[in-house]
């Protein structure tokens, strides 16, 4: 156990067992001392033997396991925050990551998409799934609304849609970017296995996906840049691309395009209003 964190995590672990509720559990309420479940309850939540959850608490016993930490989380009902700050204090380290797939967002998250008038934006997940976007992203990019969910993902539409593909002023280069770009974040977020069925369908239907994933090229930080876009109602428009992470939602990433200028801005907010009327 990393020096200087016994005591913090001993106090971690009683601090978060006597926040909880016996009832709720399913345990007696009679003769405690304390508020809180008991050490041998929370042992028994966890699967582990109640003199190695003591010893925990009082600083004894050596660094536990990730296994053990993770019983001892699921025990606690910590939440994702709290996981990581247990295995901060008893392994030194962050736990390895546990990729959800998620294909929504909060109506808050959707209001700062929303806000932002002119700049399209999307939220996608690690497996580059398209889950959330805001009025100028379905005209400028994609009408998201009018695709399957299975067809909103960026692989598909890069390297499926003609429409999209053609849009790019260089696709080539973009596409490469992209795949690499995919790989790293897929990775980061421990996804490598929900995206086997992705890759081999993309790899099916296109030669050239195919061929730029054998070639293992990772994108490293791809948080900023410049896009071109060819779109057909209001010619080539230039953005520049933010990315950024989502607090407290690893598995996901906000992508921000603004118009590099006054005129690009009142072009895309045009074309918004044709739409509407």
């Amino acid at each position: 156990m990393p020096a200087g964190t016994t005591n913090k995590l001993g106090n971690f672990l009683r601090d978060r067992r006597m926040r909880l509720d016996p009832l709720a559990f399913g345990f007696s309420t009679g003769r405690r001392r304390t508020q809180g479940l008991r050490r041998e309850e929370v042992a028994q939540r966890a699967n582990i033997s109640p003199t190695w959850y003591t010893w925990l608490e009082q600083g004894r016993g050596g660094a536990p396991s990730a296994d053990v930490l993770n019983r001892i989380a699921t025990g606690l009902m910590l939440t994702e925050p709290e996981r990581e700050h247990l295995f901060m204090l008893g392994l030194g380290r962050p736990p390895e990551v546990r990729y959800k797939s998620v294909d929504s967002v909060t109506p808050r998250l959707q209001r700062v998409l929303d806000a932002l008038e002119v700049s399209p934006a999307i939220i996608k997940n690690a497996a580059w799934d398209v889950v959330a976007w805001n009025r100028a992203a379905a005209a400028m990019l994609t009408d998201y609304s009018k695709l399957a969910r299975e067809q909103r993902n960026i692989l598909r539409l890069m390297f499926g849609n003609s429409r999209v593909r053609y849009a790019q002023e260089d696709w080539r280069s973009v596409a490469r970017f992209v795949v690499g770009a995919f790989r790293a974040d897929a990775e980061r977020a421990g996804a490598g296995a929900e995206i086997t069925q992705l890759v081999e369908e993309l790899s099916r239907i296109s030669p050239e996906f195919e061929a730029l994933w054998r070639d293992n090229d990772v994108v490293g930080a791809h948080g900023e840049g410049v896009k071109r876009i060819h779109h057909p109602e209001i010619g080539l428009i230039e953005l520049e691309f933010s990315v950024f992470a989502v607090d407290g939602r690893p598995e996901l990433g906000m992508v921000v395009y603004n118009p590099v200028n006054s005129a690009d801005a009142e072009r895309i907010r045009a074309l918004i209003a044709s739409r509407s009327a």
